[in-house]
């Protein structure tokens, strides 16, 4: 949210926090479905109960800062998050697109198992995306980038937060789904016994058995996981010497 300036009013600051706490409970519905941003205010809210969040981050960035100049780190960050916002808005079920940093996440209607095994296939196309990134950067002299991949599925909080009458606002999605999702993420290949994608028993129980076979059970991290791509990408890949 970009800042317009307007002078804080303690007054009125008092007597939206009673609003909000005054709010009716049955102003929180309760939908499968991710309504539409316009039917959000902020005296409402609604429970999405067949929800899928995505995340993807950068392992070991806050050491690429002492790597490069800044007009490289500006040129890898620019590259990979523009594509990982591209492939996860291009799944028709994608509601909503968060950059946080060099997290890029996304949140998915789920339901359908089917919805959710196209989310499992938007992680294989970041993860081919990424070695995409590592051969263009090779020939850049960058060292190639490492990524992990997290996935859940459930039910999630979406409620319309920031400052009412300004003009500062956004969509906030809150709930296990998105905590676990990003904690998943944490963990891809995080270690030699980490792979890079990482999804909840719940998603996992809604995958079809093709995809199931592409992952295997994490006992440390309490999940599934597995490197998993798109072949059509890898293909390029090795067309063109990248693999």
């Amino acid at each position: 949210m970009k800042s317009n300036y307007l002078s804080y009013d303690y007054e009125k600051s008092r007597k939206r926090i009673d609003e909000i706490l005054d709010a009716k409970d049955a102003s929180y519905e309760e939908v499968e479905k991710i309504p539409s941003r316009d039917k959000l205010t902020f005296n409402n809210g609604f429970y999405v109960t067949k929800t899928s969040a995505l995340f993807i981050d950068i392992r070991g960035s806050s050491k690429m800062a002492s790597d490069y100049t800044r007009p490289t780190l500006a040129k890898i960050y620019r590259s990979y998050i523009s594509e990982c916002v591209a492939v996860i808005n291009g799944n028709y079920d994608c509601a909503e697109v968060n950059i946080h940093g060099d997290c890029v996440w996304g949140v998915f209607d789920s339901q359908y198992k089917s919805q959710i095994d196209g989310i499992f296939s938007t992680a294989a196309q970041l993860s081919s995306l990424i070695d995409t990134l590592n051969c263009k950067y090779k020939k850049k002299n960058i060292n190639p980038i490492s990524v992990g991949i997290g996935m859940d599925f459930g039910r999630v909080l979406m409620i319309k937060a920031g400052y009412d009458g300004s003009g500062l606002n956004d969509v906030v999605w809150m709930g296990e789904v998105v905590n676990d999702a990003r904690k998943l993420c944490a963990h891809g290949n995080r270690t030699y016994y980490d792979n890079e994608t990482m999804v909840s028993s719940d998603f996992y129980s809604n995958l079809n058995e093709d995809k199931k076979k592409l992952l295997s059970w994490n006992a440390n991290r309490g999940c599934y996981h597995g490197n998993v791509i798109n072949l059509y990408m890898q293909n390029w890949l090795k067309d063109n010497g990248c693999k």
